[in-house]
């Protein structure tokens, strides 16, 4: 990520820190990271992994979008990077991402926030997705729609692939 991301990224999550009455040691603890570290992407320094940033949004009780909206360039590393496409407002909250995964490449993702759902549907190459058990391999054009409030993963084969990941929350005050 370049300086001024980062520094997006840090000004953002602080804001959204503080909105939700957290103090920087307990959204650490919550996130499992080191207090330093949040201190450090809080400050637009360091480099966080997709990984931290979703735990940092599901701990702000926020969509991944809330949390990475500001910012306009694909994130991840040099084998799967996400950008924000567009962003729903209704209820169901639905996120739509473009996504990029390399060959060869095996992304296990933690449990989103409860009731959370995805679908993805691949534009190019092949893609094997969802939870360990009960995944698909999908060729262009394929579709998957899988529970996404428990681990899930996604897959590629020797060849890169790019998708459309949509991410569907539960309704606000949704029973679940």
């Amino acid at each position: 990520m370049d300086k001024h991301t980062l520094a997006t990224l840090g000004r953002h999550l602080q804001s959204l820190r503080l909105a939700s009455g957290l103090s920087l040691s307990q959204l650490a603890a919550e996130a499992g990271i080191a207090k330093s570290n949040l201190s450090r992407l809080e400050q637009g320094q360091g480099n966080p992994t997709l990984d931290t940033i979703w735990r940092l949004a599901v701990r702000l009780n926020v969509p991944f979008g809330n949390l990475v909206s500001p910012i306009s360039v694909p994130l991840g590393d040099e084998n799967v990077q996400v950008r924000l496409i567009d962003q729903g407002k209704d209820s169901p909250q639905v996120d739509a991402y473009w996504m990029s995964l390399s060959p060869h490449t095996l992304r296990e993702a933690e449990a989103h926030s409860a009731g959370t759902s995805e679908c993805i549907t691949v534009i190019s190459g092949q893609l094997s997705v969802g939870i360990p058990g009960n995944t698909k391999l999908l060729t262009a054009g394929q579709s998957h729609h899988f529970a996404a409030d428990q681990p899930h993963r996604y897959q590629t084969t020797d060849i890169r692939a790019t998708a459309q990941l949509t991410i569907i929350y539960a309704p606000t005050g949704a029973q679940l």
